[in-house]
């Protein structure tokens, strides 16, 4: 199931595997960057699956023998899976390439669909961090709502960006996350003490995608 709008492709595939999702991700990549496909992103959700990106340590892993994937984006290791909605966008960035930029627009972009919700998130004031984050308060220090990791090859970017709706947040106690020690990560229904689903996020973030270009 998928949009299109004048500028963007954005493909709905549901609850898909991880490396499936990847494997389509390459594909839009190379067609995006020979110009045979316009700008698309993948809205989707995980079975529960680790990744870990290019600057991930051994201290980071999980200590229970977990399996995890090693992909090719930046960033350290992140847990993707049930009530977390995934975003892959797949777009070709203006000349001159700027990936710093780049990442600003979708820590503003997933800023602007937490306020949707009535979650003030923000950037981290701590350099290196990026995502989106509920700073601390009284409720507890930093935490993150919002994760990103991409790659940019050809001038294209792949991978993305990762919003908690309603996931188990246990699940990032059996490593750590990011490679962050002394923060925490939460959700919007943590935030907001109800139940916000994927299927809730979804047409918001889709809304938000304009401000990737």
């Amino acid at each position: 199931m998928g949009v299109t709008t004048s500028t963007l492709t954005v493909l709905r595939p549901g609850l898909i595997d991880y490396r499936e999702a990847w494997d389509e991700q390459r594909r839009l990549h190379d067609a995006v960057a020979d110009g045979t496909q316009p700008d698309t992103v993948l809205l989707l959700e995980h079975p529960s699956v680790l990744t870990a990106g290019k600057r991930t340590e051994p201290a980071d892993l999980p200590i229970d023998g977990t399996p995890v994937v090693q992909v090719d984006r930046g960033g350290k290791i992140t847990w993707h899976g049930p009530g977390q909605l995934v975003g892959y966008p797949i777009l070709k960035l203006p000349d001159p390439i700027d990936v710093v930029a780049y990442v600003r627009r979708t820590e503003q972009m997933l800023i602007d669909v937490c306020a949707e919700f009535g979650v003030t998130a923000a950037r981290s004031e701590i350099k290196g961090r990026s995502g989106a984050w509920v700073l601390a308060d009284e409720r507890g220090p930093d935490r993150k709502i919002a994760a990103i990791g991409i790659r940019v090859a050809r001038g294209v970017t792949q991978h993305g960006f990762a919003i908690n709706a309603d996931c188990d947040l246990a699940n990032f106690d059996r490593f750590t996350p990011c490679g962050i020690r002394d923060a925490g990560v939460t959700s919007l229904s943590a935030e907001l003490g109800r139940d916000v689903t994927v299927a809730e996020v979804l047409p918001v973030v889709e809304k938000h995608l304009t401000t990737l270009l």
